[in-house]
């Protein structure tokens, strides 16, 4: 293997030409359509994207695997730099349109990435990204199950998330400790009827004391808004909502 894995990276390199396949199949872009690679590595599934996609970008930040990507692949268009600094509405009117973004998430940061693209979902499209299967499980999670949260509540309002596949620890080098799992996120979901700052800090403070009455968890929020959670919510806990219920009680707290 010509590009080390680096720990400090997250770096788990795919070895199965199966999966990557099924991943390159479900990007789902049009041959014109402007795509996106968070992380390529050792270029995986970069050939292969870049074979239907030819104005590929690779973002990438480490400069053994750049280098490795530019001798392989002379033609991509490599981006060097962190994923988390990326302007993604800059990138997108450069590329011409919404961009539809693919990647092996590293672990470490999947969650800051997943916030980072919803908060950009008016230049993404799509986005079919790979990551510990834990994770995959809280972003599709029903109401009134251990794993909703934070992650369901605001993928859910803000985009409509699916589970593709299950990914094998077996078919990564080196095989990290967890499953894996590809999830596609498809930001065309309509924007919810309410602030949407005031809705996420509803959703925090909500989970961030998930085993308290809302009447409790959100006793600061409604001290500060004027208006304390109505009759039909204050009981509640809020893994019992359904992710709909969080914009009518934002709503109902920030009433004039």
């Amino acid at each position: 293997m010509s590009v080390r894995p680096k720990k400090r990276l997250g770096q788990h390199f795919l070895t199965d030409a199966n999966v990557v396949r099924k991943i390159v199949d479900a990007v789902g872009a049009p041959p014109d359509a402007p795509v996106v690679e968070i992380g390529p590595g050792t270029g995986a599934l970069t050939g292969h994207l870049l074979d239907r996609y030819p104005g590929l970008v690779a973002l990438e930040v480490d400069p053994e695997a750049i280098a490795h990507l530019k001798e392989k692949l002379p033609a991509l268009d490599v981006r060097v730099g962190d994923v988390l600094d990326v302007d993604w509405g800059a990138l997108a009117r450069e590329k011409g349109g919404p961009l539809y973004v693919v990647g092996n998430l590293p672990y470490y940061i999947t969650s800051p990435i997943l916030f980072a693209l919803l908060d950009a979902r008016a230049h993404v499209r799509r986005a079919v990204v790979m990551m510990q299967r834990e994770v995959a499980d809280r972003i599709v999670a029903a109401p009134n199950t251990k794993a909703y949260g934070v992650l369901s509540v605001q993928l859910q309002l803000l985009a409509r998330p699916k589970m593709l596949f299950p990914v094998s620890r077996n078919v990564f080098f080196p095989k990290p400790d967890v499953e894996s799992a590809v999830v596609a996120l498809d930001f065309d979901a309509p924007a919810p009827d309410v602030d949407e700052a005031a809705l996420r800090r509803v959703i925090r403070t909500a989970f961030n004391q998930r085993r308290k009455m809302l009447r409790g968890s959100l006793g600061g929020l409604a001290a500060e808004w004027g208006h304390p959670p109505p009759a039909a919510f204050a009981t509640r806990r809020p893994e019992s909502l359904p992710p709909e219920a969080f914009v009518e009680l934002t709503r109902a707290l920030l009433a004039p």
